[in-house]
């Protein structure tokens, strides 16, 4: 009887929803096993740690208030009286940068393998501009505490996108609401972090994972050089997606893991009228851009130094993200070392200068 009734609501959707075809689909989806295959699961990684961050994010909206009186009070009323509210805001901190830990890890293993070759290259500048929209959230997040840290790496990170030549004036303006940064840059901030770039990067999602359902899986060059008979693969489902569960299960382990051994701390209520303490930093997947400019000369040849390091860098995040387009050799199925050298050396670059920051 309890079989039957299972049964009929089966039907009862499937009439509706057309779940048969789904799974036909999903059967007829099959996954290259290889040597390289471990790096598929980092864009599946990414996803859930999004998942975490929308999640939390909704039950901190619950009590947080976007204002510059009621900000940081808000964060110590979740953090002090809301059953776990300590927990929720390590959580939402510790995923998002995990998340684009994640997100650089998925780009870089799609960069070395290929994978943004034709018929792909909308699904890598999808994928690109996901990643900056990340960094974007992480910077936009960071000053909705309203404390010191956050107030002054703010003020920093927006002076810096004011010395671009022509729009950075007016850029830094829109960034602030005004002149200096103040509750209205804070209520900006806000706007951005919970409307304007979660709906832009869903967009972004929905074409991104639509794009990998429609293409498959991408083969290494020298994958697809193999017979058909020496290739291996496994089904979609329920194989590999056990697989990706599995590794969200761990993922989600370590998030829990950080958030209470490594709990967010909250620190001082941010003062306009303070000088900026010692030491000021901004988010680690930042600071290789931030430590490049302080060593950069304050005039090379006729540029300001901080504008031509923010046009290199600029100039360098449009050419990686248009990768697919000038990298001619692999597009027509060529190896080049050349493109290994490159990911190589921003690899270390980043590594390095990251290091260097923090150890300073």
């Amino acid at each position: 009887m309890k079989k039957n009734y299972w049964k009929r609501f089966y039907n009862w959707f499937d009439d509706r929803i057309q779940f048969e075809d789904i799974i036909q689909f999903a059967a007829k989806k099959y996954v290259p096993v290889h040597s390289h295959s471990i790096w598929y699961y980092f864009g599946g990684v990414t996803l859930f740690l999004f998942i975490i961050q929308v999640v939390t994010g909704i039950l901190l909206l619950l009590y947080y208030k976007g204002s510059e009186d009621l900000a940081f009070e808000s964060i110590q009323y979740i953090m002090t009286e809301v059953q776990f509210g300590w927990l929720i805001r390590s959580v939402h901190s510790w995923s998002a940068n995990l998340m684009v830990l994640a997100a650089f890890i998925h780009m870089f293993s799609v960069y070395f393998t290929r994978a943004y070759r034709k018929p792909r290259e909308i699904t890598w500048v999808t994928g690109m501009l996901m990643l900056f929209l990340a960094m974007g959230f992480g910077f936009s997040g960071y000053l909705l505490p309203w404390n010191e840290l956050a107030f002054f790496a703010t003020k920093v990170g927006t002076d810096i996108a004011g010395v671009i030549p022509v729009i950075g004036k007016p850029m830094l303006e829109f960034l602030r609401g005004g002149e200096d940064v103040t509750g209205a840059t804070l209520s900006r901030f806000f706007g951005f972090h919970v409307a304007v770039m979660p709906a832009i990067f869903t967009v972004l999602l929905g074409i991104h994972l639509i794009l990998v359902q429609r293409q498959g899986m991408s083969e290494p060059i020298e994958y697809e050089d193999k017979p058909e008979k020496e290739k291996k693969s496994m089904p979609f489902f329920p194989n590999f997606l056990l697989r990706d569960l599995l590794f969200w299960l761990i993922v989600l382990n370590i998030v829990a893991l950080l958030a209470v051994l490594f709990p967010w701390e909250l620190g001082v209520k941010a003062d306009p009228f303070a000088s900026a303490p010692a030491g000021i930093k901004p988010e680690w997947y930042f600071m290789f851009m931030f430590q490049t400019l302080k060593y950069i000369p304050a005039h090379v040849l006729f540029f300001d130094g901080e504008v031509l390091g923010i046009l290199l860098f600029s100039a360098a995040g449009l050419l990686w993200t248009l990768v697919p387009f000038w990298d001619r050799k692999t597009l027509r199925g060529e190896k080049t070392r050349f493109i290994n050298y490159l990911g190589i050396f921003a690899i270390v670059y980043i590594i390095l200068l990251t290091v260097l920051g923090y150890l300073e």
